[in-house]
């Protein structure tokens, strides 16, 4: 059951509300003034506060400044209920890290529904305090949606829990045109990259020349924290394939996102896990399938980021991507068209028309 602390000094309101709390479904701990709100907090840690800002003993402000400096309180979701109704009262509030404002008197729908907001904004990034790594699922799916306005959301939760300032303000989106180089081989990293529109795709030259995609990515995906993690020089570079826009996320902002709360950097490594996941299958695939194999795939991977898309890809950048000669891709792209399994159209888009079937045309 989810546990809600009460810190409000008038009598009448505190009971009435804890009765409203209550009888909604939610476990409630009350405290009469900020002293005592902060030592229930610590014998019972609850999942979100309400606080009264004018008590005696320790005002609300300073309620939140205990609680952002105590390791085991940081990241409870906070909101205000004052009588003040100054904008720069509620300026206050929120530069501390308050995550809602409400002033008295309230309606109870606007109550419950900035605590059901909050709760469910934080659950997105909740894992169980005892869970390693190797428990969570290496391919979950985020409650972000990083095609939208996951990104801000995420890095806004993330400045909540770290409580400190370890993101920049500044997310400017940066367009960067088909063909122009994000980085290169050999590069020293600096940044993390998440992409917002168009597509990016990571490229290695091999010994002899040849060209090798190591990496597609769409809308909603970050790159180029490889480099960062392993603090070694780009494996690859970066080469925009459609017109892209891009937000740049410093090298320091990314390893501060990481180490200022447990929390935080289990969930950014569910977000990267898939992308992992899918670079080692493209790997193996590579080592040990058949071409026909391979090349299916690959479709079917481009498939499922967007069903029934036409498939617009350079047969060189395919090849690439596949690790094959684009003759034999060529080949075997006939070969599953004659079979009905996709279609391809003037342009040079490939349609996928019967993913089980193509699926199982080479198993």
């Amino acid at each position: 059951m989810t546990t809600i602390l009460l810190i409000e000094d008038n009598d009448v309101i505190r009971n009435n509300t804890a009765e409203i709390l209550t009888l909604t479904g939610y476990a409630v701990l009350t405290a009469e003034n900020g002293r005592v709100g902060i030592e229930t907090a610590l014998e019972n840690r609850p999942d979100l506060v309400i606080c009264d800002i004018m008590m005696p003993v320790l005002d609300g402000y300073a309620v939140l400044h205990i609680f952002n400096k105590k390791p085991q309180l940081s990241g409870i979701p906070f909101i205000f209920l004052s009588a003040k109704n100054e904008p720069g009262d509620f300026r206050k509030g929120m530069d501390l890290g308050a995550d809602d404002y409400l002033t008295k008197p309230f309606e109870v729908s606007d109550l419950l529904n900035a605590i059901e907001g909050r709760l469910n904004r934080f659950r997105h990034i909740d894992l169980p305090e005892m869970e390693t790594i190797a428990q969570v699922d290496s391919r979950p799916k985020s409650d972000y949606d990083l095609r939208q306005d996951g990104l801000g959301q995420f890095l806004d939760d993330a400045l909540r829990l770290g409580n400190k300032l370890i993101l920049s303000a500044d997310r400017k989106t940066h367009v960067l045109r088909k063909k122009q180089y994000i980085y290169s081989e050999g590069d020293l990293p600096t940044r993390l990259y998440f992409l917002k529109a168009g597509k990016v795709k990571t490229i290695r030259t091999t010994s002899d020349g040849k060209e090798l995609i190591t990496g597609l990515y769409n809308p909603g995906d970050f790159f180029g924290y490889f480099a960062l993690l392993q603090q070694s020089d780009q494996a690859d570079s970066a080469v925009v394939l459609d017109d892209a826009e891009l937000i740049y996320i410093p090298q320091d902002d990314f390893m501060q996102l990481l180490l200022a709360n447990p929390v935080v950097s289990s969930q950014f490594i569910r977000l990267l896990a898939g992308q992992v996941g899918d670079r080692e299958t493209q790997l193996l695939g590579m080592a040990y399938d058949t071409l026909r194999r391979r090349v299916a795939d690959t479709l079917l991977r481009l498939y499922s980021l967007q069903p029934h898309a036409l498939i617009q890809l350079a047969r060189d950048d395919l090849a690439a991507m596949i690790g094959t000669a684009t003759e034999s891709l060529i080949r075997t792209l006939s070969e599953f068209r004659r079979d009905g399994l996709l279609e391809m159209t003037e342009s040079g888009g490939i349609r996928v028309m019967e993913p089980e079937n193509l699926r199982r045309a080479t198993r």
